[in-house]
């Protein structure tokens, strides 16, 4: 076992929070591209559309992201290892609902089972709070030395509930 372990590549947390930030970045940029780019292939009701798929983002975001959000980062600081896993940064649960939500995104352009008007309001919609959501790991990544010394996290994700 401690060869299984001695071999696992680990990271520190705040490495750990950047890699999260990275992945949570890189979603939210690539659904908001490919959301506008199918918006291109439509002109109709542009304004409204791509208007109501922001505002349904930033609100989709302080309804949901950013408890999801704060829920990774509280659990990546309470990790018992200083140097846990690199994969740690999401649990099975999370890693189980991007397959299929990807899965399901890819499948639904290639073969056309979604109009593609739907498509890019749904693309868009989910990409500006995955966006969001990446700032807080990036901030808990900057400061995670005096948030520790202060223990303000604990203080700030008291009212986050566990998984």
């Amino acid at each position: 076992m401690d060869l299984i372990n001695t071999l696992k590549p680990g990271v520190s947390k705040r490495v750990m929070l950047f890699i999260a930030a990275s992945i949570w970045s890189f979603a939210g940029i690539k659904l908001i591209l490919i959301g506008s780019a199918l918006f291109g292939e439509t002109k109709e009701f542009f304004g409204l559309k791509a208007g109501g798929s922001i505002i349904a983002g930033i609100i989709f975001y302080g309804l949901m992201f950013s408890k999801i959000s704060a829920k990774h980062v509280k659990r990546i600081y309470h990790l018992q290892s200083e140097r846990p896993f690199v994969l740690y940064f999401f649990n099975l649960k999370s890693y189980i609902l991007m397959t299929v939500m990807m899965t399901s995104g890819i499948l639904s352009r290639k073969y056309h089972l979604v109009p593609f008007d739907y498509l890019a309001i749904v693309y868009l919609t989910m990409g500006i709070p995955l966006l969001l959501s990446s700032f807080r790991f990036y901030f808990y990544g900057l400061y995670y030395s005096k948030l520790i010394k202060k223990h303000k996290v604990l203080e700030e994700f008291e009212d986050v509930e566990d998984e």
